[in-house]
């Protein structure tokens, strides 16, 4: 990684995954899928948990303290079962004001299983401060 997280520094990595290269504007985020993520007794992980690797890498390309989600338009294109290695990529491909629009992909090995457009916005202050 040459650049250092600037946002969401207490997000847990069991369940939004690690960092393993951030640039500017770009980001690549991995774990592994583990068995508190299975909906079945079959392994399959719930897609809510690679959204969340996504959105972690998304707000890692923007890498702003204040950068919040906004939208997102959204695919899952294949299962992902426990003991998968997950790797999120994403990219800022706008940038508008306060708004980036993120692209960004998630990955079992060499298999799509997730892709994505994320809006997010930079705010001058925390959201909850807004």
């Amino acid at each position: 990684m040459t650049t250092q997280p600037n946002t969401h520094l207490n997000i847990d990595p069991k369940l939004c995954g690690e960092p393993v290269e951030l640039d500017e504007g770009r980001a690549k985020v991995r774990f592994e899928a583990t068995q508190e993520m299975a909906v079945d007794e079959r392994g399959l992980v719930h897609g809510g948990f690679v959204f969340g690797l996504a959105d972690y890498a998304a707000m890692l390309a923007v890498n702003d303290p204040n950068v919040v989600l906004g939208a997102a338009d959204c695919k899952f294109t294949a299962p992902v079962t426990v003991g998968q290695e997950v790797v999120a990529t994403a990219e800022v491909t706008e940038e508008k004001g306060k708004k980036r629009v993120v692209e960004a992909s998630a990955m079992v090995g060499d298999k799509k299983v997730f892709q994505a457009t994320f809006t997010t916005f930079v705010l001058e202050q925390h959201v909850l401060d807004a």
